[in-house]
């Protein structure tokens, strides 16, 4: 799949236009769906520097994107006189969703499984209650 990933508010807490702290396991799990083979598209309203920036910060951590702000790598800013940055992907992960983001265990296991969200929640309340490990923990053992 190719999967749009926003920066602020979903990889990082929402500090615009600093970058926060990085949010638990949002880098991990992008890696991880990378190594699986989806396609990752930073999709995020920074632009110049600050896109630099935050590109930057997740390269010092080990994930590179597929594109920036792009649909594919060979799109170049500029090209046309207003660019869209509306980028064609087959999920897209952002805080402003409805009903907000998901953790990222709950992501990569929807992901992983292409559940849909209420799929996600039958599942996990399918015996009356949540599971008391969370995913992360099932997942590596920690």
């Amino acid at each position: 799949m190719v999967i749009a990933v926003d920066f602020d508010g979903t990889i990082v807490e929402h500090k615009y236009p600093a970058i926060g702290k990085e949010i638990p396991f949002a880098i991990a799990t992008l890696k991880k769906l990378q190594a699986e083979r989806h396609l990752l598209v930073l999709w995020t309203v920074r632009e110049g520097e600050l896109l630099d920036e935050a590109v930057e910060f997740c390269r010092q951590r080990g994930l590179e994107f597929y594109a920036v702000n792009a649909s594919n790598p060979d799109e170049q800013p500029g090209e046309l006189a207003t660019p869209c940055r509306k980028v064609n992907a087959d999920l897209f992960i952002d805080d402003c969703n409805l009903g907000g983001i998901p953790d990222w265990g709950a992501i990569y296991e929807m992901v992983h499984k292409r559940w849909s969200y209420e799929h996600y929640l039958r599942e996990l309340y399918r015996s009356g209650e949540p599971e008391k490990v969370s995913f992360w923990k099932r997942l590596f053992g920690e």
